[in-house]
This record gives structure tokens, sequence and C-alpha cells, in this order.
């Protein structure tokens, strides 16, 4: 007798730098979408794929949603966060512990109330100082929403996960897996170097850049020996590519040296990494831009 098994899409949605990358990457147990403490970090729907026994969870990590559409690129990126509460079986909507924001209301006027289960996840919990605070924070939250059920937990630590599987399988609907078993996501190997790289250069900079950048890999070349990247981070002013680059250099190299330790691990082969910096003025704002970058996944 064929064991039955069960198969579905699960959305993770919160407003920016509440940790919904940290937790996917926890659940499917390798680093699949580039984090750092800036908020918006995550600019695209990236898939990771938990397989356990005869269930596979599907997650869509995505953009943080928020109402300020200004640019063409924060109108992008809440598009496709939006989307992909569209087909999905379950919606994840995670918040900050006891923290609670216009945005994090204007995101949950926007989940869908009937047909969908949502789950609450409240992370960082194990930052809460007052444990007990929690009680009355859920409780508000209940009035405000018909959730189908709350879960606690901690996605840097890994706290309650067991838990958010359980809550997840059961609601999955049954069918065949999606993807293989060993597959972990359904981006590229080149996407995922273009996105460590974007990752380094953003946690390299601090404060002192704005998300104003991007990466495009413009070689590829695999041998037996070493897989050649070469790849432009684009910015959108000169004063910007001075401060990436870095006095004689320094910055760019330390860019490139984290993040071909990173590629190496990623490819589990030799990596020769080439960077360019390059001004493209105006690329966030530019909706055509945006499309040739890879941005428009509605």
């Amino acid at each position: 007798m064929t064991e039955t098994t069960r198969c579905g899409l699960v959305a993770i949605v919160g407003r920016p730098n509440v940790g919904k990358s940290t937790l996917m990457n926890h659940l499917v147990g390798q680093k699949v979408s580039i984090t750092s403490r800036k908020p918006q970090t995550t600019r695209h729907r990236i898939h990771g794929v938990l397989t356990r026994d005869n269930t596979q969870i599907v997650f869509a990590d995505t953009p943080g949603l928020h109402p300020d559409g200004k640019r063409a690129l924060n109108r992008v990126m809440n598009q496709t966060a939006l989307s992909s509460l569209g087909g999905v079986d379950v919606v994840c909507f995670m918040v900050d512990s006891t923290k609670w924001t216009d945005t994090d209301a204007w995101i949950l006027s926007r989940l869908p109330r009937e047909g969908t289960p949502v789950l609450l996840l409240i992370n960082k919990v194990d930052t809460l100082d007052d444990k007990e605070a929690l009680l009355p924070h859920i409780d508000r939250l209940y009035k405000e929403f018909p959730f189908s059920e709350v879960i606690p937990l901690s996605g840097l630590r890994g706290h309650n996960m067991d838990a958010l599987e359980t809550e997840l399988a059961r609601r999955l609907p049954e069918g065949p897996f999606w993807f293989e078993e060993d597959q972990l996501t359904d981006r590229s190997l080149r996407f995922m170097a273009a996105e460590i790289i974007r990752e380094k250069a953003v946690r390299q900079l601090g404060q002192e850049l704005p998300h104003q950048l991007t990466v495009e890999v413009d070689l590829w070349n695999e041998t037996d020996r070493i897989t050649e990247i070469a790849a432009t981070i684009l910015v959108e002013r000169e004063g910007q590519k001075r401060i990436l680059v870095g006095s004689g250099g320094q910055r760019i190299k330390q860019i490139g040296t984290q993040a071909r330790g990173d590629i190496q691990r990623l490819l589990d082969s030799k990596v020769m990494l080439n960077l360019w910096v390059k001004v493209r003025s105006g690329w966030s704002d530019d909706e055509r831009a945006l499309r040739s970058l890879g941005y428009d996944e509605s």
C-alpha cells in the first residue's frame, strides 16, 4: 500500500525585518534566502523546500510589505509579496514579538479572511523580558482577525519549530511532491550567487549606502577544477560607487572575499569571483529596468 503524501504552498508575509527569511532558512536547514539587519533585504519571492517523511512544505519567502510605494522598486516588491497570497494553502503572518505598527495593521487588512487558513507567528519571543505581556497581545490580535492558530517562536534560535511544522503539515492537501526530496529551493545557482554578493554588499556598507544597489551575473563558466563568475554591482550615483569600491578598492575586495567563501560552500567547488561596480542612474525607479533585472515576478 502506497503511503499518502501531502504537499502544498505556504506564504510567509510580514513587514520588513521581522525575520521571515531567517525563519525559512532555519526550517529548510540551509541558507536559501539572504539576510541582514537592513529592512527590505529580501526583494524576490524565493521558495524554500522542506521535505519530511511523507510531507513536503514549499515556503514562499516574500519581500517585506509596506504601504510606502513611492519608488517603482517598492511598488514591485509589494506586488510580489501580495501576489504570493493567491493560490496558497496556508498563510503565515509574522510579527515581531509584542511590537505592533501601522504597517502590521495595513498588512493584516490585506490577508484572506475566508478559505485560506492564516497562522499568526509571533517571532523573537526569546527576546521578551516580560513573557506575561504575550497573552494580552495575542487576545488583542484575535479580536482583529480570525487566525487559525497562534504560534510563538524564535526563527533565529529555532524555538517551537516542531509545533509550526505540525500545524502546517496537517493543513496541506494530499498530493505528490512537487520537488525532488533533496531539493531545497526553486532558484538557480546563478540567482543564489547574485543574492550572496548583494547580501555581503548590504552588510558591509551599513548605513552608508541605501538599498539602491543590485547585482547582475555576467559570466558563469564551470570546469572540473573551478567555477569562474563575473558579476556587476549596479548603483545609481557616482558617490555610491566610490563608497562601494572604498579606499584603494579595499571595500569591494572584502565584499568579494566574503561572497566567494559563501558561494564556494554553496557550489562545493573552488570559485574565481570578479566583481565590477557600475552606475546605472535611476534603475530602482524605472519599471523597464526592473523587469530587465528580474524584479517583475507578478
